[in-house]
């Protein structure tokens, strides 16, 4: 896979994993959850923990280009509040529109 296949394919994954806890209410996507729903602390808890799976796939493929390169504190900073607004979407869905309760019209 080329260099530029590789960064569109983490930010995918990054779009996807972002998104992933404000749409649906099992744990990590897998486990179903027994009450009214996944409150949000539960949901930012995901996020963070999606945040460093997403970052593992794009630490597979720098290791796979070559050596990866270390990273200070601005990286973090700057991939956190990336992924951060990637999740916007996934979160607007969730809070900030709507819902329906029931098929009436």
């Amino acid at each position: 896979m080329s260099q530029a296949a590789s960064c569109w394919v983490v930010l995918l994954v990054a779009l996807v994993a972002a998104n992933l806890p404000f749409v649906n209410e099992r744990l990590m996507a897998v486990v179903p959850l027994a009450g009214r729903g996944k409150p949000l602390a539960l949901r930012v808890a995901e996020l963070v923990v999606l945040y460093f799976l997403a970052g593992g796939v794009g630490m597979l493929f720098e290791r796979r280009v070559g050596q990866i390169a270390p990273q200070g504190w601005e990286f973090y900073a700057v991939t956190g509040a990336l992924f951060l607004v990637l999740a916007f979407p996934g979160f607007t869905w969730r809070y900030l529109l709507k819902h329906r309760k029931g098929g009436h019209a």
